[in-house]
């Protein structure tokens, strides 16, 4: 039937396959292939799932040769050896060099899953109910992180109210850039007319992703971590999507110099597309009794195996450098190439291999994403009515690929915009 098994049997609510309708049979680096041997760019990376591309080598033969053996996959929350081959690695290599003292929860497979342990731990610790999100956030689809989401669409689809201790605050760039936003909170706290209550935490992509590659300087990120502290507010980072050295370093706040209370992961933390995530927390937050947050699929062994494998590569190849040798490359192409082509009222924003290019309009920005898929170039759209060309590539992309892709966009953009 090819594809119109899809058609005949699978919700509606399939949407990625309604941008690119092909049918995938191959994967390798930032190469796709469909069934009739197409190939197709990957500039979308499994929505940062694939940070260090598709099928790398390395944790492919670690899989294997972990399958080989009949090593242990489903474990729940028992001891296993690749749980603790991946906490020993994680705690030596990324967090004691970077001076961090996290304890770790492994809360279920995916990035909502980190989110939601997160919040509930939170009001555990404060005993305060309400979480404070900023405007342009993506925390992901289930009620607990839905609530903290901003995007319209999503949260009509809950079917309930997400109103109910959840708090969205204008983010800078929510008022063309001139909005004082940590005034603001602190004008709600100290105002006994304000009608707000002190929230248990602040959550946060340094880099909004979905919101359309908004990024939070530095200055920002530390004065949130002073209003914090000065308030006894616990601060979340949600490294979900923008963490795993997609922006430059491993974490995204290091560039920060801050040390965020709670941090969640997922997507590349995986190493290979498979579904894992951890939630960090700082020693003195460890409170949860056993068994208060449970998941049937916390225990993944070949998570762990492939996740150890992926920061093995990272240490060993010093990723973070690699991104920042190719973060030159693409601000150096797009502010020759193609800012020059885009009208005033277009804007270009990102850091690392995390970019994006607004074009105050979804109509134009979907025609330019159409172009790019008839040029064989698989990306993605973000953003405010979907009005930003999301551009993310594997970290380990090839230089000629990576140039390869920013010339179809060029063309692209040329082509819709002339």
């Amino acid at each position: 039937m090819g594809k119109e098994v899809f058609e005949e049997y699978e919700s509606n609510i399939r949407g990625y396959c309604r941008k690119w309708p092909i049918e995938l049979v191959y994967a390798k680096g930032s190469i796709y292939k469909d069934i009739e041997g197409n190939e197709y760019l990957d500039f979308f990376d499994g929505a940062g799932a694939l940070n260090y591309g598709h099928n790398p080598d390395y944790i492919k033969e670690k899989l294997i040769k972990y399958l080989e053996e009949d090593g242990i996959i489903h474990s729940l929350d028992m001891y296993a050896l690749p749980k603790e081959k991946f906490i020993n690695y994680f705690q030596n290599k990324i967090l004691k060099p970077r001076n961090l003292d996290y304890k770790i929860i492994f809360p279920g497979p995916t990035g909502t899953n980190s989110i939601e342990v997160a919040l509930k731990l939170a009001r555990k610790v404060t005993q305060r109910q309400d979480i404070w999100a900023f405007t342009g956030a993506f925390h992901g689809m289930t009620l607990g992180a839905l609530a903290l989401t901003t995007e319209e669409m999503a949260r009509k689809a809950a079917g309930v109210s997400l109103n109910a201790n959840s708090v969205h605050i204008p983010a800078p760039h929510f008022m063309d850039g001139n909005f004082d936003t940590i005034k603001y909170m602190e004008k709600l706290l100290e105002d006994d007319h304000s009608g707000y209550e002190k929230p248990a935490a602040i959550i946060i992509e340094t880099v909004q992703q979905e919101g359309g590659i908004h990024v939070f300087s530095k200055e920002f990120l530390q004065d949130l971590r002073n209003f914090c502290d000065k308030y006894e507010i616990l601060l979340i980072c949600d490294e979900v999507q923008i963490g795993c050295s997609r922006s430059g370093t491993f974490f995204s706040f290091e560039r920060a110099n801050i040390v965020p209370d709670i941090v969640c992961m997922s997507k590349s933390i995986g190493g290979y597309g498979i579904p894992f995530a951890v939630t960090l927390l700082k020693r003195e937050l460890d409170i949860f009794k056993p068994g208060e947050h449970n998941g049937t699929f916390r225990g993944c062994q070949l998570s762990m195996v492939a996740a150890l494998a992926a920061l093995e590569m990272t240490v060993e190849q010093n990723i973070p450098n690699i991104v920042k040798q190719k973060e030159k490359i693409v601000d150096e192409y797009l502010q020759k190439e193609i800012k020059p082509l885009l009208k005033e009222n277009m804007q270009i924003r990102g850091i690392g291999l995390s970019w994006g290019i607004e074009f105050n309009n979804g109509k134009l920005a979907r025609e330019v994403l159409d172009k790019c898929f008839e040029k064989n170039l698989i990306i993605e759209l973000a953003g405010s009515n979907d009005s930003v060309l999301k551009i993310m590539p594997s970290l380990l992309i090839e230089e000629e690929l990576l140039l390869k892709g920013l010339e179809i966009i060029k063309q692209s953009i040329k082509e819709v915009l002339n």
